[in-house]
């Protein structure tokens, strides 16, 4: 992130993390909407979630048309559509990379709706294949 490059030219490392909840405003029909939209973890009516983070990495932006035009769909934006939150592979069954930390919202008895659509599809796909 810009904003984080005069911290590294002082070495000062500390206190730069991105760390809590977050909103993230999911693309309407993408993979990762589709497993939101029913989940407990959906605002009703909406396309926004929260999710919650512990990084200092963020996807870099310069890139962000060619990775776009190798088929990387970016289907989770910061509400301001500066930081991306959610991607998929396009033509791949289930290549979902978060930002976010799904395993600190998921529980043994309500797992996170990504980790159920990542278990469901390997499923089908070992009956197919």
């Amino acid at each position: 992130m810009p904003e984080q490059e005069k911290y590294l030219k002082k070495h000062q490392y500390g206190g730069t993390i991105r760390l809590g909840s977050w909103p993230c405003k999911l693309t309407k029909g993408s993979l990762v909407w589709q497993n939101y939209k029913n989940s407990q973890f959906a605002i009703r009516n909406s396309q926004l979630i929260f999710e919650r983070h512990r990084h200092r990495y963020e996807f870099n932006n310069k890139y962000r048309k060619q990775f776009e035009k190798a088929g990387m769909k970016l289907n989770g934006l910061s509400p301001d559509g500066k930081l991306v939150e959610a991607i998929e592979l396009s033509g791949h069954p289930f290549f979902v990379g978060t930002q976010f930390h799904p395993e600190y919202k998921s529980r043994p008895l309500q797992p996170h709706p990504l980790f159920v659509e990542l278990i469901r599809t390997a499923i089908l796909l070992k009956k197919s294949g």
